[in-house]
Protein backbone atom coordinates (compact mmCIF):
# COMPACT_ATOMS: atom_id res chain seq x y z
CA UNK A 1 0.00 0.00 0.00
CA UNK A 2 1.20 3.47 -0.73
CA UNK A 3 2.16 5.51 2.39
CA UNK A 4 -0.30 8.24 1.92
CA UNK A 5 1.55 10.29 4.40
CA UNK A 6 4.77 10.32 1.79
CA UNK A 7 2.22 10.80 -0.73
CA UNK A 8 0.62 13.85 0.47
CA UNK A 9 4.56 15.47 1.01
CA UNK A 10 5.29 14.18 -2.58
CA UNK A 11 2.54 16.80 -4.01
CA UNK A 12 2.55 19.41 -1.16
CA UNK A 13 6.16 19.28 0.12
CA UNK A 14 6.49 21.02 3.40
CA UNK A 15 2.93 22.42 3.57
CA UNK A 16 0.61 21.65 6.72
CA UNK A 17 -2.29 19.87 5.40
CA UNK A 18 -4.82 16.89 6.97
CA UNK A 19 -5.80 13.84 5.27
CA UNK A 20 -8.27 11.68 5.23
CA UNK A 21 -9.17 8.21 2.78
CA UNK A 22 -12.14 8.33 1.16
CA UNK A 23 -14.08 5.31 0.95
CA UNK A 24 -15.50 3.58 -2.28
CA UNK A 25 -12.34 2.66 -4.18
CA UNK A 26 -11.36 -0.83 -5.12
CA UNK A 27 -8.33 -0.23 -7.40
CA UNK A 28 -7.34 3.00 -5.86
CA UNK A 29 -6.49 4.89 -3.20
CA UNK A 30 -8.57 8.34 -2.80
CA UNK A 31 -7.31 11.09 -0.14
CA UNK A 32 -8.89 14.14 0.60
CA UNK A 33 -6.71 16.62 1.51
CA UNK A 34 -7.08 20.02 3.26
CA UNK A 35 -4.89 22.90 3.08
CA UNK A 36 -5.24 27.00 3.67
CA UNK A 37 -8.84 26.76 3.26
CA UNK A 38 -9.40 24.40 0.35
CA UNK A 39 -10.26 20.73 0.60
CA UNK A 40 -9.07 18.58 -2.72
CA UNK A 41 -9.02 14.98 -3.88
CA UNK A 42 -5.90 13.41 -4.48
CA UNK A 43 -5.84 10.30 -6.18
CA UNK A 44 -3.06 7.13 -6.31
CA UNK A 45 -2.87 5.07 -9.03
CA UNK A 46 -3.58 1.20 -7.58
CA UNK A 47 -1.04 -1.00 -8.69
CA UNK A 48 -0.55 -2.69 -11.80
CA UNK A 49 -4.09 -0.86 -13.27
CA UNK A 50 -3.05 -0.38 -16.37
CA UNK A 51 -3.13 -4.52 -16.99
CA UNK A 52 -7.05 -3.35 -16.40
CA UNK A 53 -7.02 -0.74 -19.60
CA UNK A 54 -6.37 2.08 -17.61
CA UNK A 55 -4.42 4.77 -19.10
CA UNK A 56 -3.29 7.46 -16.48
CA UNK A 57 -2.80 10.03 -19.16
CA UNK A 58 -6.45 9.69 -20.84
CA UNK A 59 -7.81 9.57 -17.44
CA UNK A 60 -6.11 13.42 -16.68
CA UNK A 61 -7.46 14.44 -20.28
CA UNK A 62 -11.08 13.18 -19.65
CA UNK A 63 -11.57 14.59 -16.37
CA UNK A 64 -10.31 17.78 -17.82
CA UNK A 65 -13.17 18.32 -20.41
CA UNK A 66 -15.45 16.61 -17.90
CA UNK A 67 -14.37 20.00 -15.91
CA UNK A 68 -14.39 22.19 -18.80
CA UNK A 69 -18.16 20.88 -19.01
CA UNK A 70 -18.93 21.50 -15.07
CA UNK A 71 -19.79 17.51 -14.92
CA UNK A 72 -16.30 16.13 -13.79
CA UNK A 73 -14.27 17.98 -10.86
CA UNK A 74 -11.63 20.56 -11.40
CA UNK A 75 -8.36 19.74 -12.56
CA UNK A 76 -5.66 20.91 -10.54
CA UNK A 77 -2.65 18.83 -11.18
CA UNK A 78 -1.52 15.68 -13.10
CA UNK A 79 1.78 14.27 -10.82
CA UNK A 80 4.05 12.30 -12.96
CA UNK A 81 5.71 10.16 -13.64
CA UNK A 82 3.11 8.31 -11.29
CA UNK A 83 -0.21 9.21 -12.79
CA UNK A 84 -1.37 11.01 -9.95
CA UNK A 85 -4.41 13.10 -10.20
CA UNK A 86 -5.48 15.95 -7.98
CA UNK A 87 -8.85 17.48 -8.07
CA UNK A 88 -10.67 19.76 -6.51
CA UNK A 89 -13.20 18.35 -3.50
CA UNK A 90 -16.70 18.42 -5.16
CA UNK A 91 -18.95 19.07 -1.77
CA UNK A 92 -22.07 17.11 -2.19
CA UNK A 93 -24.13 13.74 -1.60
CA UNK A 94 -24.52 10.54 -3.08
CA UNK A 95 -27.99 10.02 -4.73
CA UNK A 96 -29.31 6.91 -3.19
CA UNK A 97 -29.83 4.17 -6.20
CA UNK A 98 -33.65 4.11 -5.65
CA UNK A 99 -33.82 7.72 -6.45
CA UNK A 100 -31.40 7.77 -9.25
CA UNK A 101 -34.80 5.82 -10.72
CA UNK A 102 -36.61 8.61 -10.52
CA UNK A 103 -37.64 11.19 -13.61
CA UNK A 104 -36.21 14.32 -12.72
CA UNK A 105 -32.77 12.66 -11.83
CA UNK A 106 -32.64 10.42 -15.45
CA UNK A 107 -33.30 14.13 -16.82
CA UNK A 108 -30.07 15.12 -14.94
CA UNK A 109 -28.21 11.95 -15.55
CA UNK A 110 -29.50 11.93 -19.16
CA UNK A 111 -27.92 15.96 -19.51
CA UNK A 112 -24.66 14.95 -17.93
CA UNK A 113 -24.13 12.45 -20.60
CA UNK A 114 -25.32 14.73 -23.49
CA UNK A 115 -22.73 16.78 -22.46
CA UNK A 116 -19.90 14.38 -22.13
CA UNK A 117 -21.07 12.83 -25.75
CA UNK A 118 -20.55 16.08 -27.57
CA UNK A 119 -16.59 17.19 -25.75
CA UNK A 120 -13.84 16.84 -27.98
CA UNK A 121 -11.68 13.73 -28.36
CA UNK A 122 -9.13 12.11 -25.85
CA UNK A 123 -6.41 10.05 -27.24
CA UNK A 124 -7.28 6.51 -26.01
CA UNK A 125 -10.38 4.15 -26.75
CA UNK A 126 -12.65 2.42 -25.02
CA UNK A 127 -13.65 -0.69 -26.74
CA UNK A 128 -15.67 -3.24 -24.75
CA UNK A 129 -15.26 -5.76 -26.98
CA UNK A 130 -12.10 -5.74 -27.40
CA UNK A 131 -11.75 -5.29 -23.42
CA UNK A 132 -13.44 -8.49 -22.03
CA UNK A 133 -10.56 -10.18 -24.42
CA UNK A 134 -7.91 -8.26 -22.99
CA UNK A 135 -9.12 -9.46 -19.51
CA UNK A 136 -9.38 -12.78 -20.49
CA UNK A 137 -5.35 -12.94 -22.17
CA UNK A 138 -4.24 -11.19 -19.08
CA UNK A 139 -5.67 -13.31 -16.76
CA UNK A 140 -4.91 -16.37 -18.37
CA UNK A 141 -1.42 -15.21 -18.90
CA UNK A 142 -1.17 -14.84 -14.77
CA UNK A 143 -2.35 -18.41 -14.38
CA UNK A 144 -6.48 -18.15 -14.03
CA UNK A 145 -8.63 -19.95 -15.72
CA UNK A 146 -10.99 -18.95 -18.35
CA UNK A 147 -14.25 -18.77 -16.71
CA UNK A 148 -16.82 -21.39 -17.80
CA UNK A 149 -19.68 -19.11 -18.82
CA UNK A 150 -16.57 -16.85 -21.35
CA UNK A 151 -17.28 -18.90 -24.63
CA UNK A 152 -20.70 -18.41 -24.62
CA UNK A 153 -20.86 -14.91 -23.70
CA UNK A 154 -18.45 -13.84 -26.37
CA UNK A 155 -20.28 -15.90 -28.71
CA UNK A 156 -23.02 -13.51 -27.63
CA UNK A 157 -20.88 -10.68 -27.71
CA UNK A 158 -20.22 -11.51 -31.06
CA UNK A 159 -23.41 -10.99 -32.47
CA UNK A 160 -24.06 -7.69 -30.37
CA UNK A 161 -20.82 -6.00 -32.14
CA UNK A 162 -21.84 -7.19 -35.62
CA UNK A 163 -25.43 -5.22 -34.41
CA UNK A 164 -23.68 -2.36 -33.16
CA UNK A 165 -20.63 -1.47 -36.18
CA UNK A 166 -20.12 1.73 -37.30
CA UNK A 167 -21.83 3.00 -34.24
CA UNK A 168 -20.54 6.67 -33.68
CA UNK A 169 -17.55 7.14 -31.13
CA UNK A 170 -17.21 9.38 -28.48
CA UNK A 171 -16.08 10.30 -25.05
CA UNK A 172 -17.68 7.76 -22.49
CA UNK A 173 -17.37 7.50 -18.80
CA UNK A 174 -17.55 3.72 -18.84
CA UNK A 175 -17.94 3.20 -15.24
CA UNK A 176 -21.15 4.47 -14.54
CA UNK A 177 -21.66 2.88 -11.04
CA UNK A 178 -24.09 5.17 -8.37
CA UNK A 179 -20.84 5.64 -5.88
CA UNK A 180 -19.44 8.00 -9.13
CA UNK A 181 -22.45 10.13 -9.05
CA UNK A 182 -22.42 13.32 -6.42
CA UNK A 183 -25.23 16.18 -6.33
CA UNK A 184 -23.26 19.39 -5.77
CA UNK A 185 -27.00 21.20 -4.90
CA UNK A 186 -27.12 21.88 -8.37
CA UNK A 187 -26.23 19.72 -10.62
CA UNK A 188 -25.26 16.07 -10.82
CA UNK A 189 -20.82 15.82 -11.39
CA UNK A 190 -19.55 12.51 -12.59
CA UNK A 191 -15.89 11.31 -10.86
CA UNK A 192 -13.93 8.21 -11.31
CA UNK A 193 -12.54 9.23 -15.06
CA UNK A 194 -10.36 6.51 -15.16
CA UNK A 195 -12.33 4.03 -17.86
CA UNK A 196 -13.02 6.61 -20.39
CA UNK A 197 -12.19 6.94 -23.81
CA UNK A 198 -14.08 7.21 -27.30
CA UNK A 199 -16.45 4.47 -27.40
CA UNK A 200 -20.16 3.62 -28.49
CA UNK A 201 -22.63 6.03 -26.41
CA UNK A 202 -24.68 3.05 -25.84
CA UNK A 203 -22.18 1.52 -23.57
CA UNK A 204 -23.04 4.20 -21.34
CA UNK A 205 -26.16 4.45 -21.22
CA UNK A 206 -26.14 0.80 -20.39
CA UNK A 207 -23.78 0.41 -18.28
CA UNK A 208 -25.73 3.21 -16.37
CA UNK A 209 -29.52 1.27 -16.55
CA UNK A 210 -27.87 -1.89 -15.45
CA UNK A 211 -25.82 -0.40 -11.98
CA UNK A 212 -28.53 1.00 -11.10
CA UNK A 213 -30.90 -1.65 -12.14
CA UNK A 214 -33.58 0.41 -14.21
CA UNK A 215 -36.57 -1.76 -15.14
CA UNK A 216 -38.21 -1.24 -18.85
CA UNK A 217 -40.46 1.56 -17.99
CA UNK A 218 -37.19 3.41 -16.64
CA UNK A 219 -34.62 2.65 -19.34
CA UNK A 220 -37.72 4.10 -21.89
CA UNK A 221 -38.22 7.66 -19.41
CA UNK A 222 -33.76 7.34 -19.98
CA UNK A 223 -33.80 7.03 -23.57
CA UNK A 224 -36.65 9.70 -23.81
CA UNK A 225 -34.37 12.14 -21.69
CA UNK A 226 -31.07 11.25 -23.63
CA UNK A 227 -32.95 11.37 -27.44
CA UNK A 228 -36.05 13.60 -26.74
CA UNK A 229 -37.67 9.92 -27.99
CA UNK A 230 -37.87 6.48 -27.04
CA UNK A 231 -37.20 5.05 -30.83
CA UNK A 232 -37.18 1.13 -31.57
CA UNK A 233 -33.73 1.31 -32.70
CA UNK A 234 -32.10 2.75 -29.38
CA UNK A 235 -33.87 0.64 -26.88
CA UNK A 236 -32.28 -2.04 -28.92
CA UNK A 237 -29.09 -0.75 -28.66
CA UNK A 238 -29.35 -0.04 -24.82
CA UNK A 239 -30.93 -3.77 -24.44
CA UNK A 240 -28.00 -5.06 -25.94
CA UNK A 241 -24.93 -3.01 -24.69
CA UNK A 242 -26.47 -4.37 -20.64
CA UNK A 243 -25.21 -7.47 -21.73
CA UNK A 244 -21.59 -5.86 -22.66
CA UNK A 245 -21.96 -3.52 -19.35
CA UNK A 246 -21.89 -6.56 -17.09
CA UNK A 247 -19.90 -9.07 -19.44
CA UNK A 248 -17.07 -6.16 -19.18
CA UNK A 249 -17.81 -6.06 -15.18
CA UNK A 250 -17.61 -9.99 -15.06
CA UNK A 251 -14.59 -10.15 -16.80
CA UNK A 252 -12.94 -7.23 -14.85
CA UNK A 253 -13.61 -9.46 -11.79
CA UNK A 254 -11.88 -12.33 -13.55
CA UNK A 255 -8.33 -11.04 -14.09
CA UNK A 256 -8.76 -9.16 -10.85
CA UNK A 257 -8.29 -12.37 -9.39
CA UNK A 258 -4.95 -12.78 -11.04
CA UNK A 259 -3.34 -9.80 -10.84
CA UNK A 260 -4.80 -7.90 -7.50
CA UNK A 261 -3.07 -8.42 -3.85
CA UNK A 262 -6.29 -6.57 -2.32
CA UNK A 263 -8.65 -8.24 0.16
CA UNK A 264 -11.33 -8.43 -1.78
CA UNK A 265 -13.23 -11.07 -3.27
CA UNK A 266 -13.82 -10.33 -7.20
CA UNK A 267 -14.27 -13.98 -8.20
CA UNK A 268 -17.61 -13.58 -5.78
CA UNK A 269 -17.30 -9.98 -8.22
CA UNK A 270 -17.31 -11.91 -11.07
CA UNK A 271 -19.57 -14.54 -10.73
CA UNK A 272 -22.56 -12.05 -9.73
CA UNK A 273 -22.12 -10.18 -13.29
CA UNK A 274 -22.08 -13.29 -14.64
CA UNK A 275 -25.48 -13.90 -13.10
CA UNK A 276 -27.12 -11.12 -13.93
CA UNK A 277 -26.09 -11.19 -17.59
CA UNK A 278 -27.44 -14.62 -17.96
CA UNK A 279 -30.73 -13.07 -16.72
CA UNK A 280 -30.50 -10.38 -19.26
CA UNK A 281 -29.61 -12.89 -22.26
CA UNK A 282 -32.85 -14.36 -21.25
CA UNK A 283 -35.07 -11.72 -20.83
CA UNK A 284 -37.89 -11.01 -24.03
CA UNK A 285 -36.53 -7.79 -24.51
CA UNK A 286 -32.67 -8.64 -24.96
CA UNK A 287 -33.85 -11.66 -27.22
CA UNK A 288 -36.05 -9.48 -29.46
CA UNK A 289 -33.02 -6.65 -29.71
CA UNK A 290 -30.54 -9.51 -30.73
CA UNK A 291 -32.80 -10.76 -33.26
CA UNK A 292 -32.82 -7.53 -35.04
Amino acid sequence: MTDLAAAVERVWPARSTRYEILGGGITNHNVKVELDGNAYVLRIAGKDTELLGIDRQVEFEATEAAAGLDVGPEVVRFVEPEGWLVTRFIAGSEIPVERMREPENLERVAHALIAVHAAGPVSGSFDSFRVVEHYVETALARGAREPSQYAWAHALAERIEAARSGADRCLCHNDLLNANFIDDGERIRIVDWEYAGMGDRFFDLANFAINHELDEHARSALLEAYFGVDREEESRALELMRFMSDFREAMWGVVQTAVSALDFDFAGYADEHFERLERTAAEPAFLAALAG
